[in-house]
Formats: structure tokens, sequence, C-alpha cells
């Protein structure tokens, strides 16, 4: 009870701030609102919401089960086959980079109905739960698979009797982070897509009317639907997550080590193999539904624009010089979100109060539409760096901090205790227990937004700044030429793809630095 009064008496201290400041325009010149001018907004517009919410909702949850249901059965294919995900990586990596505004606009010239919504609903959630699956799946302590073995047990046997009970903390990780996912790649979806119903064409259809408060209210809508997601995800995990941990894992890897005569020949086949698929899976797309080539590019198109043709040249030019633009922060503001991620989920393990604090911002980040969030983040950064890096962490602090905090949280409980035997502090038990055992999450946190950071970069471009990758999407966008659209599509995948491996490759000498491999 005591928890719950803190907690309502911040919750009250931040409404009574910001209603202050929203009265009296303190903040971006009007720009936020005060809670009771949204309130008051919200009730005006209470008839037009029901249709807009579930129109949003009903292909968020779909594309929510599906999604999940196929980076579930993904990552126990890849934990049963090791090349199997190894020849997929590259796809995955593509799959999680895709730019949504990018692909939005295929998606609803290309899929009927609600489809685009629930496909870049699925899009949004798949990489994360994978992602954390397969980590779940990975992290386990072999002493039990050997007693599985011992007793005739195969890669089924432990799949079942272990792999799957102990997946369940990070699974239910990784639906806390694409719940909010999924409502976001709904709306995204929404933008351009001609729809009468949905948050995000409600929102698009009241930015041109100088209504701060409605544009809030839609946001704040937006941010109530994943809050409602997240809890219903995070309620599980703290009624089945505790009950699932097996025993102490003991110096876990992210993926089994090689084994030992393995042939040069099939790893570079592999790596060929993960480097082609994703342009074969691409193709194989588009020829399945039959997309018209002027609107969707194949990947031999793609190429073509780039080096053939009049426009080669110029359009590699235009490229190369947006994306000297954007790179280097895009690096920058990765250091950053990890950092500050990094930074509060330990504040939460020595101050408990302190992630139950930061969640409601955290979720405000992650699900409140940029269109909404930027004219703020202008009147008060600018239009330069400082503008995008906001953005950038925006976009990508909520998925490492939730991360970090799941790994945290699962250190095993014996070992904690005995620290407390020896009488030592918090910041002795975080720094010799609680640091290294979550260090697999910390590195999975890092790949998870590895490839976000350019899309935050972008985003902010596309909104904000008027330069680098994300102004030359939006300029390609409002002239139709599509060839550009997936040019630029094209390299920011395979940038992201490049960033995600970098950074793969420095957690493999961080875990073989400090945690050496079982082979579990």
């Amino acid at each position: 009870m005591k928890a719950v009064a803190i907690s309502v008496l911040r919750l009250g201290l931040l409404l009574a701030v910001w209603e202050i400041c929203g009265d009296l325009r303190l903040i971006a010149d009007g720009a936020l609102p005060s809670p009771s001018a949204i309130l008051w907004q919200w009730w005006q517009d209470r008839d037009v919401y029901p249709p807009h919410i579930w129109a949003t909702v009903l292909p968020a949850s779909i594309g929510f089960l599906v999604g999940n249901a196929v980076a579930i059965a993904a990552s126990i294919g890849f934990v049963l086959a090791p090349a199997l995900e190894r020849l997929m990586r590259g796809f995955n990596i593509a799959v999680f980079a895709i730019p949504p505004i990018a692909i939005s606009p295929v998606l609803v010239i290309t899929l009927p109905g609600i489809w685009p919504q629930i496909t870049l609903a699925a899009i949004s959630v798949y990489f994360p739960t994978m992602l954390m699956t397969l980590l779940g799946l990975r992290d386990v302590d072999p002493r039990p698979i050997e007693v599985i073995r011992s007793y005739g047990g195969g890669d089924l046997a432990v799949l079942r009797w272990l792999r799957l009970r102990s997946c369940l903390p990070g699974l239910l990780g990784g639906l806390r982070v694409a719940a909010p996912a999924a409502i976001l790649g709904a709306i995204l979806a929404e933008f351009g897509s001609g729809s009468r119903w949905g948050l995000g064409s409600f929102l698009l259809g009241s930015l041109g009317r100088g209504n701060p408060a409605r544009i809030w209210g839609i946001g704040l809508a937006a941010t109530a639907l994943a809050a409602i997601a997240y809890a219903l995800c995070a309620l599980l995990a703290r009624r089945y997550a505790a009950a699932s941990m097996v025993t102490i894992a003991q110096g876990v890897t992210l993926e089994p080590r090689r084994r030992a005569g393995r042939e040069r020949l099939q790893d570079l086949a592999l790596a060929s193999g993960a480097f082609i698929m994703p342009f074969v899976i691409w193709w194989s797309i588009l020829a399945g539904f039959r997309v018209s080539p002027v609107i969707a590019r194949t990947p031999l198109a793609v190429w073509t624009f780039l080096t053939e043709g009049p426009g080669a040249a110029d359009a590699r030019g235009a490229i190369l010089d947006a994306l000297g633009q954007s790179l280097p922060w895009a690096g920058v503001g990765l250091v950053i979100a990890l950092s500050v991620a990094l930074g509060l989920a330990v504040l939460g393990v020595v101050w408990r109060g302190v992630t139950a604090s930061l969640m409601p911002v955290a979720l405000v980040l992650q699900t409140m539409p940029l269109v909404a969030l930027t004219p703020i983040v202008v009147l008060v950064f600018g239009r330069g760096i400082a503008t995008t890096l906001v953005v950038t962490v925006a976009v990508t602090f909520f998925p490492a901090f939730i991360t970090i905090a799941q790994g945290l949280s699962q250190v095993p409980k014996p070992a904690l205790d005995l620290l407390d035997v020896y009488g030592a502090s918090r910041m002795q038990k975080l720094r010799f227990v609680s640091l290294p055992s979550s260090l697999p999450h910390v590195c999975a946190a890092a790949r998870l937004v590895a490839p976000a950071a350019l899309l935050g970069v972008m985003i902010a471009e596309w909104l904000a700044t008027g330069y680098g990758l994300g102004n030359l999407l939006n300029e390609a966008r409002g002239e139709l030429d599509y060839g550009m659209i997936w040019a630029v599509a094209f390299v920011a995948i395979a940038v992201s793809v490049a960033f995600y491996q970098f950074v793969r490759l420095i957690e493999t000498h961080i875990l073989r630095r400090f945690q050496p491999a079982t082979g579990a």
C-alpha cells in the first residue's frame, strides 16, 4: 500500500506540473497542452474514438498473434538446427531493419483491407520475440542437459523438459517489448493508407487543424492501448516467469560453439546463404503477390537503378551524401540509448522504485506517434543534431531498457543469498553477480536496438531536420520515385545489418572473455 501511495503521489505531482506548464504555455509555446485541455478534447471527441480504436486494435492484435507465433516457431527451429539460424540471420535482421516509413506505402498499394496494418504489426513484433525467446532457449544450465541425455533423451527431449520451460522469462520479456510495437506498427501502416478509421488516420486528419490537444489526445490514446497490452504481458511474466527458473546457468552463450572439426567450406556456404537469403525471399514475395514492377522493385531492379542508366550516378551520389549525414549520428544515438538504458536499469536494481517510475515515460516514448512529439522536440532543441539524437534515443530506449531490466531481474537468487551471508551491499551484489549474470541480456539489447538506431535517425530527418536518408526518402515518396524509395530502403537495411553484425562481433569478444562457453 505504501508503494501504491508513493506512485499515486508521484503521478499527481507530475500532472500538476504538466497542468501549470500547459496552461501557461511554458513548453514549446503551447505545443504541449495541459491534461485538462486534453481531457476536454477527449470528451468532445468521445463519439469518434471507439471506431478509431477498434480499427487499430483489431489488426494490431492479429499481427501480434501472427508475428509472435512465427517468432516462437522460428526460435525453436533455430535452437534445434543452429545452421538454420545462421542461414536465416540475414533475413531476420533485414525484417527488423525495414524502415516502416518506406515499406508502408508499398503494403498499402499491394495488400487489400486491413492486411497492411496486420503485416506491419507482425513485422514489428517478430524480431524482439524471436531474439528473446532464442536467448531463453539457449540460456540454460548444461547439467540438466547431461542428465536428460544420460537417460537417452535427444534434442527434442531437452527442448520439451528443459528449454521450453527455461525460455518462458525470455519469451514473456519479448512479448512485453512486442505488445507496444504491434500497436505502433498498425498505426504507422495507417499513415497514407487512405483509410477512414484508425488512430493513425485520425491523427493525420487532425494535423492541419491547429489543435494540439486533439493530437496529444490521439497519441495518449495510442499510449494507453500500448500500456494495457504491456501490462497484460507483464502480468503474465510476474505470474509464470518466476516458476520457470530451472537452476543456475553457468557460463552460457547466445549461440552454441562450433564443433571442432567443422569444415571452413560449410561455414563459407552458410555465410553466403545468409547473405543471399534476404534477396531470394524478397524476390519470392514480389513474384508470389504479382506486384507491379512499377511500384515494387526486385533486387536486380534496385541494383540496375543504382548502377546503370542515365540517372544512376546522381542516385548513387545522393544516397552516399545522405548516408554520410545519417550514419555517424546513428552510431552516437545507439551508444547514448544503450548507456541510458543500462544506467537506468541498474538504478532500478539499487532503488527499486526507479523502474516503476520510468515505465510510463518509456511507454510514451515508445508508442506516442512522433508527429505529436516532434513539434516540442524541434522547438526545444531546434532542427539540428540534438533533435536527431533525441528522436533516436526515444525510438531505441524502450526495447533496450526492458531487455536489460529483464536480465537483471533473472539473477539467480541463490547467488544473491550467498553474498547476503557475507554481508555484501547492493552495489557489491550488482558488481559481482547481477551485471555478469545479465551480460547476455545486455548484449541482446545492443543487438535488438542496433538496427533501430538508423531508423530513429531517419525518422528525425523525415519529420524535422530535412537532410540525410530520411529526408531523401521523404522527397522520393512525394515525387513517387519508387526506384529511389526502394534504393534508400535497401541501403538502410544493408547498413542496419552491418550495425547488427558489428555489435555481434563485440558481443562475441565480450562473452568469450567473461563467460566461457559450455556448449549448452
